[in-house]
């Protein structure tokens, strides 16, 4: 039998590039030296193809409902202290009987998905910081009463101390209650909700915006809507902005935002939202018809994208490679820089 010899010395006449490599860097030879890859490059697989994490159970129109109302009522609150404070009462009551009648629809959509008021209640037993869950039931516990107390008053015509109170409180918790919903989302392991933590409070809020000043610029004479044009024009620009921000820097999870029904409701958002900040631009003084045009597009718009994102997320938490390929980037990644990561290097 003719070969190499091999002794305890290793193998002798051996010719070097002619033998097959072994171990990990088996099948990683480059192409182009007249050699072929002994080992296919892996390819993602999930177990037996199953999503790794559970599907959302939410109700679509309950939850993604109760996204959009929450974010109607906290930036209309907005709207109603500045009215409130310049002295345009026909705004200010347009706006404060949105935010009580908005923040009322909100917590129904939510005690229905949970399915019993009971639940609600259940989460104001204790008081967790760390939890959106928790601080949000706290937060619309204290903002609701705050906006029936302030759009009653206002059409009562009585107890105007009182009112005036209430409406400055509720536009206090009305930041918060437009973007916490965000950060609910963004504390899930949903990939495409997950993955835009950093810029989805600014595009809820600007969604939040477009849609108080929609529903103001519908209801109340142009002559009187001035603010809220401002505000649709301001909202839309920050929702715009942050949505494409998002996008960009969330990598393989926005994905879901470019396919099927999401894309469908992101695209209608965009279109929707850019047409009616441009028309409540141009409508000011112009009648009533542009400018409940414009508010009736900025509603809707504001509507489509809350959906859009609830849909998406729900794509990306059945796609299993939404879930597995960044984290082998990330720790790709972490092995490049020489970062051991959060555990620490191993014995």
């Amino acid at each position: 039998m003719r070969g190499p010899d091999v002794s305890r010395a290793g193998a002798g006449g051996a010719r070097p590039g002619r033998d097959a490599t072994t171990g990990e860097h088996a099948g990683r030879r480059r192409r182009g030296r007249g050699e072929r890859a002994m080992v296919p490059e892996a390819e993602f697989s999930s177990y037996y193809g199953r999503p790794i994490l559970n599907r959302p159970r939410w109700k679509p129109l309950d939850i993604a409902g109760y996204l959009y109302l929450g974010g109607l009522a906290g930036a209309s609150s907005l709207l109603a202290a500045g009215a409130h404070v310049t002295d345009r009462p026909a705004l200010a009551r347009t706006a404060k009987l949105g935010a009580a009648g908005a923040i009322s629809l909100s917590l129904a959509a939510l005690v229905h998905d949970l399915g019993r008021p009971a639940r609600f209640v259940n989460m104001l037993r204790v008081f967790k910081p760390t939890s959106p869950m928790n601080i949000g039931s706290w937060l619309l516990a204290a903002y609701a009463p705050l906006t029936v107390v302030a759009a009653a008053t206002d059409a009562a015509g009585r107890y105007r101390l009182t009112g005036a109170a209430a409406t400055a409180s509720a536009a206090v918790l009305g930041p918060a209650v437009a973007t916490y919903t965000a950060v609910l989302l963004s504390d899930t392991a949903v990939p495409s909700w997950h993955e835009g933590y950093r810029e989805m409070p600014f595009v809820f809020a600007g969604s939040a915006a477009t849609a108080a000043a929609g529903l103001a610029l519908a209801c109340t004479p142009p002559g009187r809507s001035g603010p809220a044009r401002r505000m649709a024009v301001l909202g839309a620009a920050l929702e715009l902005g942050a949505f494409r921000v998002m996008k960009r820097r969330m990598g393989q999870a926005a994905e879901p935002f470019a396919e099927g029904r999401p894309q469908t409701l992101v695209r209608a958002s965009e279109i929707l939202t850019a047409g009616g900040a441009a028309l409540a631009g141009y409508a000011g003084g112009r009648g009533r018809a542009p400018a409940a045009v414009a508010g009736t597009a900025l509603l809707a718009g504001s509507a489509a994208l809350r959906f859009g994102v609830f849909h998406a997320g729900v794509v990306s938490a059945e796609d299993p490679r939404y879930t597995v390929v960044p984290q082998r980037e990330r720790l790709d990644a972490r092995s490049r820089s020489g970062d051991p990561g959060p555990e620490g290097p191993r014995s």
